[in-house]
């Protein structure tokens, strides 16, 4: 009976080693083939063009190419979902933002995925300030004299919206400022924003990279970034508490995530180049030029922030009255 168990031991052991050894050869010979990184916004968008960016030294810095895929729709859930389903090999990853992460489990009612069960951390890299944005016909130059207007016209303005952050920075602006705002979604950025400068759509909170070529060719007014002090990217720009709307405090975060299970070996490999690429000091300050707040962190950073941020966007949702859809 004890010889048994030895055995038994023995081969428990040696399958043990076997899927070490496995683990640390694919690690070894990681990457070997192109890497598809999913995108849950459309071309165009802040993610994407900061994305590509990075992107372009990452294939430098792995040696393969690496191939953008742009899933955008149902908030973000087409592409999560996907790279939820994919194998944990490190050859498709998601490069996504708090609306899929934070916000989708409070705006939702049906989520196919879970934003901590279903993927690994691999390595956050920044944040993408957002900022409003209205159409120059609406009669108003700054928050205050847009809030007096649509006080005084119910119901007359809109806002659009391409992203989670867009969708709470109008609610949490309707609601925070006393206003009767028709909300109008899109799949992403650029068809709201184009709506917003055709005049269809009266405003919309987007991020500062998308959004301004539009603002300096005077085809958008911009009035204030949501965080709750002045962005360093737009200083001339006051924050919306600094404008007079109370209890306005939003910012988009950037970071890398996997399928959950990545072999530990793999994700330190791509924190480690990612982090590389982030740090350097000529892509930060090109990144500052698209409208990126540009840092990173380890794995496990990421992990946490992650949790702290669901707890945030709950909080916000919820006192912005959001209702699920």
């Amino acid at each position: 009976m004890i010889s048994g168990l030895i055995r038994n031991l023995r081969t428990v052991a040696a399958a043990a080693l076997c899927l070490t050894a496995a683990s640390t050869a694919h690690a070894d010979t990681y990457p070997s083939r192109n890497i598809t990184l999913v995108l849950p916004f459309a071309a165009g968008s802040g993610t994407d063009t900061t994305t590509r960016l990075i992107s372009q030294h990452l294939s430098q810095a792995l040696g393969v190419p690496i191939v953008i895929e742009n899933k955008a729709g149902a908030n973000g859930m087409l592409a999560a979902t996907y790279v939820a389903k994919a194998a944990p090999d490190g050859y498709t990853l998601l490069v996504t933002t708090n609306t899929t992460h934070s916000a989708n489990p409070y705006l939702l009612k049906s989520l196919t995925y879970d934003p901590v069960k279903d993927f690994t951390p691999i390595a956050r890299t920044g944040d993408l300030p957002f900022m409003l944005v209205i159409n120059p016909d609406v009669p108003a130059k700054t928050v205050g004299e847009l809030v007096a207007y649509g006080k005084a016209n119910p119901g007359k303005l809109s806002y659009a919206s391409g992203s989670s952050s867009a969708i709470v920075s109008g609610a949490t602006f309707a609601h925070n400022a006393g206003l009767d705002l028709l909300h109008v979604p899109y799949k992403s950025s650029p068809p709201a924003l184009n709506d917003v400068m055709g005049g269809r759509v009266s405003m919309m909170f987007v991020d500062i990279l998308t959004g301004l070529p539009h603002v300096n060719g005077n085809a958008l007014r911009a009035l204030a970034v949501t965080t709750k002090d002045r962005s360093p990217l737009v200083p001339h720009l006051p924050s919306m508490q600094e404008a007079g709307v109370p209890d306005f405090d939003i910012s988009s975060w950037q970071g890398y995530f996997g399928p959950a299970g990545m072999p530990k070996e793999i994700v330190t490999r791509l924190n480690t180049e990612i982090r590389k690429i982030i740090e350097n000091p000529e892509v930060k300050a090109k990144l500052a030029t698209l409208g990126m707040d540009a840092f990173s962190g380890t794995p496990e950073q990421l992990g946490t922030f992650v949790n702290e941020q669901l707890v945030l966007w709950e909080k916000l949702i919820t006192n912005a009255k959001i209702e699920k859809q």
